[in-house]
């Protein structure tokens, strides 16, 4: 089987013990994505979010290089983040989902990242070093 052309990087996140409000913040949660991804050096096409009752919220981020996503979960204080670059700014996921931690303060982490297209040819699934902790 002939690998895919393109190289990417799906970057999946787990943020436990985020305070409660800033899960529920729509407008907080908006704003550091679209501050990780620009410092990241990713182009940002267009971001949506969804405020849902009684609470939480779904952040979505159209990228150039692909996409990226918030889910919330303010009962428990989890946020779980997707970041999915490829491209020339396949290494970005991994920056988007350092400056989301640094942004969102959570207690817990835990990080994987997945390679994908011709990055992933001969490869298995790897954790980010130093980054893979229990929630």
């Amino acid at each position: 089987m002939v690998a895919a052309e393109f190289t990417g990087r799906h970057v999946l996140a787990e943020f436990g013990g985020v305070e409660r409000a800033l899960c529920d913040d729509m407008v907080a949660l908006e704003s550091a994505l679209r501050y990780a991804l620009t410092a990241a050096g990713v182009t940002v096409c267009e971001i949506v979010g969804k405020q849902f009752d009684p609470h939480g919220v779904t952040v979505l981020a159209l990228l150039a290089e692909s996409h990226a996503s918030l889910h919330t979960y303010p009962e428990t204080g989890d946020i779980f983040v997707d970041v999915f670059t490829c491209g020339t700014a396949a290494d970005s996921a991994g920056r988007v989902a350092e400056l989301l931690r640094a942004a969102l303060a959570p207690e817990h982490v835990r990080i994987s990242t997945v390679l994908r297209g011709r990055a992933a040819a001969g490869a298995a699934p790897e954790a980010s070093p130093g980054h893979a902790t229990s929630m």
